[in-house]
């Protein structure tokens, strides 16, 4: 009868040293015992042990017996030098460091772009790897360049009057529209910290099905300001404007922009309270575009509006012409985990060229505009913009929080001047009367 598998590890083990320094009729009478044993081929059980606790590796046309640690590292000639890498983070900083996934996308026009305005000459070879390279080996060879800083704000929202009950409630889940023109919009504080007196605002309007985005910045959130800034995107965007779908904060939810909106028979819709992502599509651009570029300090003043605004005419053609973003298609979950499908990495002026609900002639002078447009020189004047920006940041004093009184430890109770009586002491006093 054989012996089970784990009995015959143990029965190899034991014996494999001693079949490896034994003569050749002390192998043969271990052999024998281990066939019976067993029931291997007898070649077979040889073969076991006398390889045991030797590993073998395959060297270039042949099999070497030997220690695994030993074997040669094999030398894989490198595809992606530094002639390329030089190249492709010169692309990566004037397209604002965005992924791998979309820059592998964006990569094509861009090197058009600067090759027709003269800020790149590369030869054919680099230029031809730079077109075919993918996102997984752009984000491997950019790791070095990537370590960077990451920062978090606060919301300023405060939420607005009764009259939201007469503005219907849209989440993210409801945007099924095909057609450009239905906005989400938000206002990014730049309060750096503190929500006391007046301070900058930006107002953020993007399109739902385009993901083209435009900013404005404002002196105050008053809702006079927010309306007039919106009335100067409204006449930027290049499709006409047909819904706009805001928070709950009063500088939205008010009876000026409900009757412009009615007036000018534009859907009107509003977010839940406390839910973010029903306003997902301007959130991420909150982030992404503004944040990114102006950071997170204070600005008061005319002075800083000025800047924001001469700074968001430049990120506009950068964020809109240049950067890809992905669109989610469909989210399926299986089991505990949920698969998310997205679209392929597309500008937000290509989605635009694409909508046949943009009339031809729009189309026209957008084509005339990209060509115009040199994304090395906007990165230079949004960077030159950005350190002007940098000194007009005020600074916040906060007071500190005084520091909680601490309890006075309780005095010790004192001793009783007299003794207590014993129970049969109140007793015997008790008879008396």
């Amino acid at each position: 009868m054989k012996i089970p598998m784990d009995e015959r590890r143990a029965f190899v083990k034991n014996h494999a040293k001693e079949y490896q320094k034994a003569c050749k009729r002390k192998k043969e009478q271990i052999l024998d015992v281990f066939v019976e044993a067993t029931g291997y081929n007898r070649v077979y059980a040889a073969r076991i042990l006398r390889q045991h606790g030797q590993r073998i590796w395959v060297a270039p046309g042949r099999a070497v017996r030997g220690d695994i640690r030993l074997r040669p590292k094999r030398v894989r000639p490198k595809k992606y030098g530094p002639e390329v890498v030089g190249p492709l983070i010169q692309i990566w900083a004037c397209l604002d460091y965005m992924c791998g996934k979309r820059l592998a996308e964006a990569i094509p026009p861009a090197l058009e772009a600067l090759e027709r305005h003269g800020e790149l000459d590369l030869p054919p070879e680099i230029r031809e790897k730079l077109l075919h390279i993918s996102g997984a080996t752009i984000d491997r060879l950019l790791a070095p360049e990537k370590r960077k800083y990451r920062v978090r704000g606060r919301t300023r929202t405060k939420p607005g009057s009764l009259l939201k009950s007469q503005i219907p409630v849209r989440t993210f889940a409801d945007w099924n529209e095909q057609e450009p023109g239905f906005v989400e919009v938000d206002l990014v504080a730049h309060d750096g910290g503190s929500s006391q007196g007046d301070y900058a605002q930006t107002l953020d309007v993007t399109d739902i099905c385009t993901g083209w985005s435009e900013q404005r910045a404002v002196l105050n959130k008053a809702q006079v300001w927010v309306f007039e800034a919106l009335q100067e995107i409204r006449r930027r965007l290049p499709f006409p404007l047909r819904g706009i779908d805001s928070d709950n904060g009063g500088e939205f939810i008010n009876h000026h922009l409900l009757e412009y909106c009615e007036q000018e028979k534009l859907t009107f819709t509003r977010a839940r309270p406390y839910r973010k992502n029903d306003t997902c599509y301007v959130e991420q651009k909150n982030y992404s575009v503004v944040r990114r570029a102006v950071g997170y300090g204070r600005f008061v003043g005319q002075d800083p509006v000025d800047v924001l605004n001469a700074l968001y005419d430049r990120l506009r053609l950068r964020t809109n012409f240049f950067l890809p973003s992905m669109k989610l298609e469909k989210k399926v979950r299986i089991g505990s985990r949920t698969v998310k499908k997205y679209d392929k990495p597309k500008t937000p002026y290509q989605r635009v060229l694409e909508s046949p609900e943009v009339a031809e002639s729009v189309k026209r002078r957008l084509r005339r505009q990209y060509r115009s447009v040199n994304p090395a020189q906007i990165t230079r004047e949004i960077r030159g913009l950005e350190d002007l920006l940098s000194r007009l940041v005020q600074r916040v004093r906060v007071k500190p929080t005084p520091p909680r009184p601490r309890k006075a430890a309780r005095s010790p109770r004192p001793a009783p001047s007299t003794p207590k009586k014993t129970s049969k002491e109140r007793r015997s006093n008790s008879d008396t009367f």
